[in-house]
């Protein structure tokens, strides 16, 4: 049952006996204007007979006081006539206005026509007779005079029976209503407890079979729920990440083992304090406080990372470094309503990409060795020769010509070993880089390589081509870069020599500029340098391009230590640039170009690469 139709039965069973009880009511309300009528008649026949009897005193009064008069003579007893004589007609016309009914009305003009008959025809000739001092014994005027009394006696009782008839019938009638009434009542009572209870009980009958079946719904949802929540609860236990939930205040919630271990605090020492307490961060270079995630999440309203290098100091004082991220909570409406951290313990992890990092140098020291060593010996061992034929039989023109000669050969020396140490010389700051330069001292130092490999180097690089950051690492970089390239280069030229002379294998490299711009991503890319090293390799198969920068993930064998590109990248990452690479093995246009990009004015963070 849903929610319109509980409310539809609500609607009825309230409005059911709403309505019957305002049918009773109409019913109550027509029988009590149906007593009222009654008793206003009922008072309407008493004033009727009080009327009757007060005028046939008046008329009494009058027979009295003329019969007084006819006797004594005296005036006085006609007052009494007099006085009602007044009254009568007065009387007569009330009478008529309360018993208004066409009988009523007749009796009362027949009671008045005998009464004016009565006075006229009688009453006032024996004033008048007397007044005159005539007689008034006369037996048949008394007679006629008596009659017409009686006439007046015989309507105004009959006047009475009439009225006192009508009052006992509105009496009975008031009564039978009464007894209808409550009859009545009774009936419609029982009829409407009888209608409201079978219809009540029906609608409840619906109402708790929904209600049953609402209830065994949230129950089976509460025993999911629990079920789910006891699911959540082991995952969180279970993930090797640590895990803290706050409220939209800030407030711990709860913590999983793993991050009672990284932070060192208890669920029950951490719970409704503050996260900046127990998550305290800082930045590795700068030792500062770094943002609080829950204030970093409120304010992008969004899933967020912290930085790199970021320091956890657990509540012991000590420290570790960790990766995180934060999301926030939010419910139905999308109010936001709680924030999670997750995060972990990469200490290990980065010492040994450190290790890694610095092996690769090491490598890429020992993969030049051997040609910086022939670089060194060649010119040396010409300066030897040069120095036995000035000892000799040599004229001074020609000791001349070997003095220059020698002094080419130191210079080469000098240059090749100045290159040397510039690949590894430490900056502790980034410093201003002539791209150019840089990359040809390189190609010096790399010059006997290429040659053995039979690889001809053709470049393309343009003067005032400036960037920052950090020379060493940036020489690394291209050395390898430019490595891979010759030996791709000269492995795809050995494998189409078959025997024959074959033309030496082409590395190209370029640097051009980099206006800035908006990538296709969306984001805003700073004005910068653009190098692009090509060669006309074998290529790199699709399936395997994804993973070249993956550490420990080589195509050389044993040759490689698949360390070179990881590596690279994260130089490259850390100077704010970009790497990319893109690869055919088409025979028709086969080749591998590496693109990176290095902006002229990065944010670099001096603490670290990747």
């Amino acid at each position: 049952m849903n929610a319109s139709s509980f409310d539809r039965i609500l609607r009825q069973v309230f409005l059911l006996p709403l309505l019957a009880l305002l049918l009773a009511a109409g019913a109550m309300a027509w029988q009590m204007r149906e007593a009222a009528q009654t008793v206003n008649s009922i008072e309407s026949t008493d004033e009727t007979i009080a009327r009757t009897e007060r005028l046939t005193g008046l008329i009494a009064d009058q027979e009295t006081g003329l019969r007084g008069y006819q006797t004594t003579r005296d005036p006085q007893f006609l007052e009494p006539y007099l006085r009602a004589g007044i009254q009568i007609p007065n009387e007569l016309e009330l009478l008529r206005k309360s018993d208004a009914d066409a009988g009523s009305t007749r009796a009362v003009n027949d009671l008045e026509s005998a009464h004016d008959t009565w006075q006229k025809g009688f009453a006032e000739p024996v004033i008048a007779t007397i007044q005159a001092g005539g007689q008034t014994s006369d037996v048949e005027l008394n007679l006629v005079g008596k009659r017409e009394m009686d006439a007046i006696r015989g309507r105004m009782a009959s006047l009475g029976a009439t009225a006192r008839a009508s009052r006992q019938a509105s009496i009975q009638r008031s009564r039978r209503q009464v007894r209808d009434l409550l009859t009545a009542l009774v009936v419609a009572a029982l009829l409407i407890g009888l209608i409201i209870g079978f219809y009540t009980r029906r609608q409840l009958q619906d109402v708790s079979f929904a209600f049953r079946k609402s209830h065994n719904i949230l129950r089976l949802r509460a025993e999911q729920t629990f079920r789910s929540e006891q699911k959540l609860r082991t995952t969180l236990q279970s993930i090797g990440d640590g895990v803290i939930t706050c409220d939209a205040e800030g407030c711990v919630d709860s913590l999983n083992d793993v991050a009672e271990q990284l932070t060192g605090w208890t669920v029950k020492q951490a719970h409704g304090a503050p996260l900046e307490q127990v998550f305290h961060i800082i930045n590795e270079a700068t030792r500062q406080p770094l943002e609080n995630p829950v204030s970093k999440v409120k304010r992008l309203n969004s899933f967020v990372g912290l930085a790199n290098h970021t320091i956890l100091v657990r509540k012991d004082s000590s420290e570790i470094f960790i990766e995180d991220s934060g999301a926030p909570i939010r419910d139905k409406p999308g109010n936001l309503i709680g924030i999670v951290l997750v995060f972990r313990d990469v200490t290990m992890a980065k010492k040994s990409r450190e290790v890694l990092m610095a092996n690769e140098k090491l490598a890429v020291a020992g993969r030049l060795a051997a040609t910086i060593a022939h670089e060194i010996h060649n010119p040396l061992d010409s300066v030897s020769n040069l120095l036995f034929l000035m000892d000799g039989q040599s004229t001074p023109e020609e000791s001349a010509q070997f003095l220059q000669l020698a002094k080419q050969e130191i210079a080469r020396v000098t240059q090749i070993s100045r290159a040397m140490l510039s690949l590894y010389r430490e900056s502790k700051a980034p410093v201003a880089i002539d791209v150019r330069e840089m990359l040809e001292s390189i190609l010096l130092l790399m010059d006997r390589r290429f040659i053995a490999l039979a690889v001809t180097i053709a470049q393309d690089l343009p003067e005032g081509l400036v960037v920052h950051g950090f020379p060493a690492e940036l020489r690394q970089v291209f050395t390898n870069l430019l490595t891979n390239a010759a030996e791709a280069t000269s492995a795809q030229r050995a494998a189409e020599q078959g025997g024959n002379e074959a033309p030496p294998g082409i590395v190209s490299i370029t640097a051009r500029p980099s206006p800035a711009r908006i990538d296709s991503d969306g984001h805003r890319r700073e004005e910068g340098v653009e190098v692009s090293i090509a060669d006309k390799g074998a290529g790199i198969p699709r399936e395997i391009l994804g993973s070249l920068f993956r550490p420990f993930f080589t195509t050389k064998g044993e040759r490689g230590t698949g360390l070179g590109l990881w590596v690279s990248r994260g130089i490259i990452t850390k100077h704010g640039g970009d790497i990319e690479l893109s690869s055919s093995t088409d025979p028709a246009d086969r080749g591998t170009t590496v693109c990176v990009f290095l902006a002229t004015h990065p944010v670099i963070d001096a603490s670290g690469g990747d």
